[in-house]
């Protein structure tokens, strides 16, 4: 039965520690046909908990990862000549919305304008997909769900969702995990030890601390999971740290100077 969460979908499901009552918030959207959006920073998990509500509730996802030129039709789909034939293609928001699936967009807000008008019809009662280009109007069944993503820290005037948009979905606010919850996470995607990964989490929320002052972006759960990953296949935990946890935040000489001071506090 849609809505609820199968136990055999759980332990199959991509590995997601929640931090609250994220899953039982999305479970209940899913069951009342409500679509969800996820609002935090890069690298959070918000993919990774999309992925993982859909495995428990047994529904096939399709994942859009949104950019400048993403545009209705790439969604929808378009005519394609294929053998000398002229024939149409459902795009992955069509396809899901025929297979009863979980649509996600990721960083709705970096795809063309045109986009969300799309969207407006399958985010209220209607739920409807209507394709002009063949006439249809589909209808959206109990399994199809359409979530959504963006980072409110990179919003400027140019790219911001319109409240006419932000107020059709149940809003989730995604944050960096606690010390306590992201060390286990690093831990167990890594294999590196509870021990050898708290000193990089402390490294992690030190850099996070500096958001707005010599960095644009605090450092990821995924990045601390990559310098992990490095240390635990035998680099030396400067150089791992360096390259997964530095280099990816700032090409700035005096700012990676700086940000490596603060590796050798932290880490002696």
């Amino acid at each position: 039965m849609y809505g609820t969460s199968d136990m055999k979908g759980a332990a199959t499901a991509p590995f997601y520690l929640a931090q609250g009552d994220e899953c039982e918030v999305f479970a209940a959207a899913f069951t009342n046909c409500l679509p969800v959006l996820l609002k935090g920073p890069t690298g959070c998990g918000k993919t990774r908990f999309v992925a993982h509500m859909a495995a428990r509730l047994g529904r096939p996802l399709y994942t859009v990862a949104c950019h400048d030129d993403l545009s209705a039709a790439d969604l929808i789909g378009r005519y394609l000549l294929k053998g000398g034939e002229t024939v149409w293609v459902d795009g992955p928001l069509t396809r899901a919305v025929r297979d009863g699936a979980i649509c996600y967009l990721d960083e709705v807000v970096e795809a063309r304008k045109d986009v969300t008008v799309v969207l407006h019809p399958l985010t209220d009662d209607r739920r409807i997909l209507p394709i002009d280009r063949t006439g249809e109007e589909l209808e959206a069944g109990a399994g199809f769900m359409l979530v959504a993503s963006y980072n409110p820290g990179y919003q400027n005037i140019l790219k911001t969702l319109k409240p006419s948009t932000r107020q059709r979905f149940v809003s989730l606010e995604f944050t960096f995990p606690r010390s306590e919850h992201e060390i286990p996470v690093v831990a167990r995607e890594s294999g590196l030890s509870e021990d050898r990964v708290k000193p990089l989490v402390r490294l992690a929320n030190k850099l996070r601390a500096l958001k707005g002052q010599d960095l644009e972006e605090g450092v990821s759960t995924r990045l601390v999971v990559y310098a992990a990953t490095l240390i635990h296949q035998g680099m030396p935990v400067e150089r791992a740290v360096l390259a997964a946890m530095i280099e990816p935040l700032t090409d700035d000489g005096d700012v990676k100077r700086g940000l490596l001071d603060l590796v050798t506090a932290v880490f002696g």
